[in-house]
């Protein structure tokens, strides 16, 4: 894995939570030091809870500036997900402490951000370290907040899908309906099987 894809002050920049039925987009922006190096550093997806809470402290350690920041659910009702994740890099950008150089983007789409120059990277959480720590950084963030929101909502077994439409989801959503942190623009409930009269 590269740690830079420019000698620049490079910031990489990650959501978590777009296919989710409930909750905010979350995004990440990291600057890592441009020797810097971690044998487990990788796309958030491969790594376990323990091993991302573990690198979360360490990235915000080392990290010579991080932001976070979150869309909200009705936010993302208002715009549509692809501009609300991207909404939420451009704050997580913001948030940082430092102006980057260069904007590394997971993914294949990205809106300019100011004038800085962006490379969108499809696969990039497993390609580049920065990228990579934005993506367990906003892993883990928003894993935390749907954490809170099980202890109002417990029957969409939050604690364990985070959002994400499980079976167990779209049953409890079909149960007990759906809640104010639900995105009302998504599919919430299991296709209907039709008939051809």
């Amino acid at each position: 894995m590269q740690t830079q894809f420019t000698p620049t002050l490079e910031c990489g920049t990650d959501e978590a939570g777009r296919g989710c039925l409930a909750g905010p987009v979350t995004a990440a922006a990291v600057i890592l030091p441009p020797s810097y190096t971690h044998p487990l550093l990788t796309d958030s997806k491969k790594l376990t809870a323990k091993q991302r809470c573990a690198l979360r402290e360490e990235i915000k350690s080392v990290a010579l500036a991080y932001g976070i920041a979150h869309v909200s659910h009705s936010r993302i009702d208002e715009i549509n997900i692809l501009n609300a994740s991207i909404e939420a890099m451009h704050l997580a950008i913001t948030n940082m402490a430092l102006v980057p150089e260069t904007i590394l983007v997971d993914g294949n789409k990205f809106n300019p951000y100011q004038d800085i120059p962006h490379h969108c990277m499809v696969g990039g959480d497993a390609r580049f370290l920065n990228i990579a720590a934005a993506s367990i950084l906003a892993k883990t963030t928003r894993d935390d907040i749907m954490l809170a929101h099980h202890q109002k909502h417990p029957h969409y077994g939050w604690d364990t899908n985070k959002g994400y439409p499980t079976i167990k989801h779209r049953a409890a959503i079909m149960a007990h309906g759906a809640v104010e942190i639900h995105r009302k623009t998504f599919a919430l409930y299991p296709k209907q099987l039709s008939l051809d009269l």
